[in-house]
């Protein structure tokens, strides 16, 4: 079987348009001996309006601008991109491949075209199993660093060429085929047929994200158990103490500390204090001293008094 990498380009995404300019790609045989490699440029016909993923922070990608308008539009890319991409003989490989999947899927709708139909693997997904980390993300120049990948980023060809570069080096760490890979982390490859794209899945992945939806139900019982406590205790808050007319809230890791965040309180209206659970309005604000967050921003903005839980206790007579 051959491998297809492949990169994409856009000179603008937006909510639902995905204006292509690069499609690049690395063909190869199954020892990644290089059969086709070629950056397809496309007219997008449009401006480039290039951000980061948070969409603030522009890119720049390594090309002329201005000639991108002498160059084919999608429409007429589109026989040679679907002809490599739905091979039958052909395995396509992409990183992070879920946004370029769901570009091209875009540019399909665009311009009236049949959907895309292929099944494809993802490099980062494949080192995220490899390494059992599902918690963060890792870009194809984090991964190629550490396994010795020099390339130039968002030219889409040597995009694709140094995933194709990262595949070897992990399948070469290990011994095995790019199949012998997804097949030893129990990969499920994703799929792209009739407009809908299923992304690629494992069951370490399944196990992780069962685990972090546990946790979450773990935490939303706590905060409801202590919000449930701090409604009915608070109606035997104290009339005067060193805490009246102030109010104290917990941070949200405060509060899954159940029996601590409890004692504290309670404590709290001893001394007279009220409460609240919205950062943004407390005078007294209780977290651990490795929190952050836009909470914490908000406490300080306020000039709110910060405690760790010991200050707190401490503070209170505790």
């Amino acid at each position: 079987m051959n491998y297809l990498f492949f990169d994409i380009e856009c000179a603008g995404v937006f909510k639902n348009v995905a204006k292509i300019c690069a499609f690049g790609y690395c063909l190869t045989d199954g020892d990644f001996r290089i059969l086709e490699k070629e950056d397809l440029l496309i007219n997008p016909q449009g401006g480039f309006h290039l951000t980061d993923r948070k969409g603030e922070q522009g890119i720049v990608l390594p090309y002329k601008y201005e000639d991108f308008k002498t160059y084919p539009t999608f429409l007429k890319r589109a026989e040679k991109i679907y002809a490599l991409l739905q091979d039958e003989n052909t395995l396509v490989v992409g990183h992070a491949v879920m946004n370029d999947v769901k570009y091209l899927n875009l540019e399909s709708k665009r311009f009236s075209l049949p959907s895309f139909r292929f099944s494809f693997a993802d490099t980062q997904f494949l080192y995220m199993n490899t390494i059992g980390e599902f918690s963060r993300q890792f870009g194809l120049g984090t991964i190629a660093e550490q396994l010795g990948v020099e390339f130039t980023p968002h030219r889409a060809v040597d995009d694709a060429y140094a995933t194709m570069r990262v595949a070897e080096a992990m399948c070469r760490a290990e011994g095995t085929t790019f199949e012998g890979l997804l097949e030893k982390y129990k990969i499920r490859t994703g799929r792209i047929e009739n407009y809908e794209v299923v992304q690629n899945t494992s069951e370490a992945f399944e196990a992780f994200k069962a685990e972090r939806e546990k946790q979450k139900e773990a935490r939303e019982k706590a905060r409801a158990e202590f919000h449930i406590f701090a409604d009915r205790e608070k109606r035997k808050r104290a009339k005067e103490g060193k805490m009246k007319n102030k109010t104290v809230c917990f941070s949200h890791a405060v509060e899954m500390q159940t029996p601590l965040a409890k004692k504290l309180l309670s404590a709290a209206f001893a001394e007279a204090a009220r409460v609240t659970f919205r950062a943004e309005e407390c005078d007294a604000y209780i977290c651990f001293e490795d929190e952050g967050g836009q909470r914490l921003k908000s406490v300080r903005e306020r000039n709110a008094r910060i405690f760790n839980p010991q200050e707190f206790a401490e503070y209170l007579g505790v």
